[in-house]
């Protein structure tokens, strides 16, 4: 899968070096996969959620949580929202209006 962008875990990284080991895990991960569907995600992140139109990953035992929407079809993942847990929790991220776009 092709990740857009790195740039968002390395922003997060600055502030959260505890996640650095954990979402450097993930992206080896999912930038050598390729995800057909919702179903192919969870066989290998048994913990991710899908919410409308995002992919929630636990990161770092879930402490953190990365947020994506994912283009099965062009096999694009796009982070929308790297979070911890309680700003998770608060909800924002389902003000993006991604988050309800029909594809």
């Amino acid at each position: 899968m092709h990740i857009i962008s790195y740039k968002k875990i390395r922003d997060f990284i600055l502030d959260h070096a505890d996640a650095k080991s954990s979402l450097n895990s993930w992206f080896k991960i999912v930038d050598k996969e390729i995800f057909e569907s919702f179903h192919d995600i969870h066989k290998i992140f048994p913990s991710a959620d899908q919410v409308k139109n995002f992919v929630v990953f636990n990161i770092g035992g879930n402490k953190y949580r990365l947020i994506a929407f994912i283009r099965y079809n062009l096999r694009r993942v796009y982070i929308r929202h790297i979070l911890t847990h309680k700003e998770y929790d608060k909800e924002k991220w389902k003000e993006d209006s991604w988050h309800n776009t029909k594809e």
